[in-house]
């Protein structure tokens, strides 16, 4: 007689599932029921399951709460910054980033008191969407005032330069200091849910703003970067007795 499975057990079955991309971002998570069923455990097993899945960030509940699998998390921009200082690319493995649209825009109510300039003041703009494995992570729209554009002009073309950041801190020969990031969650634009494949009616995405500043006080970039999900902040913090 097969012996029942533990809820680690379950949850490892589902977490491979969720690597190898048998279920995928946005797909539904079977039932407490179907999954009780299907391994022959009691709801209590299969709850303790999915809350290893939720801890780990694979799996969200959504409204009527049906749980999900969660979309790739992106990195963060000290994570970007460490690995661009490591590879010479801030793109992790699997990630690929895809120019949308570059040119020139007036600086909004968002934008101009960031990057401390008159509202209307023409910046240069870059948005991209980053994917991994072939999903998209997110949508980012970066903005650069006059100054840093005088020193990369390749900021105004429609490629990848890997590191703006980097590339412009190094061209004005002042290291890059600290970043200031704002977090809130709103409901996405329809031009946002057909860039990053979202399908539902209302979709609810993070946006976090970045003011990257230099040593010198100078303000190097602002990025506007979308992705799904309200999860404002989340981390994990060990409770087990400290060595």
């Amino acid at each position: 007689m097969r012996e029942t499975p533990g809820y680690a057990e379950i949850a490892a079955k589902f977490r491979q599932q969720i690597q190898d991309g048998t279920l995928r971002p946005g797909d539904e998570m079977p039932s407490y029921d179907e999954a009780a069923t299907q391994f022959g455990v009691a709801h209590t097993t299969v709850n303790r399951a999915y809350r290893v899945l939720k801890m780990e960030g694979l799996v969200l509940v959504r409204p009527g709460r049906k749980t999900v699998v969660a979309s790739p998390v992106s990195n963060n921009i000290g994570t970007r910054v460490a690995l661009h200082a490591a590879t010479g690319s801030a793109l992790d493995g699997g990630e690929s980033s895809r120019i949308l649209e570059v040119g020139t825009v007036g600086a909004d109510a968002l934008v101009a008191p960031r990057l401390e300039v008159p509202p209307g003041t023409p910046v240069q703009v870059r948005r991209r969407v980053v994917s991994r494995d072939g999903v998209p992570v997110h949508l980012s729209s970066s903005y650069y005032p006059a100054y840093v554009i005088a020193v990369t002009p390749e900021l105004q073309q429609s490629v990848s330069t890997g590191a703006s950041r980097e590339l412009a801190a190094e061209r004005l020969g002042v290291a890059q200091d600290q970043v200031l990031e704002e977090v809130t969650s709103r409901l996405a634009t329809t031009a946002e849910k057909e860039t990053l494949g979202l399908t539902a009616a209302e979709v609810v995405v993070t946006q976090v703003v970045r003011t990257v500043t230099l040593e010198d006080g100078r303000v190097v970039e602002v990025a506007v970067k979308v992705a799904e999900g309200s999860t404002i902040l989340r981390w994990t913090t060990s409770l087990r007795p400290q060595d």
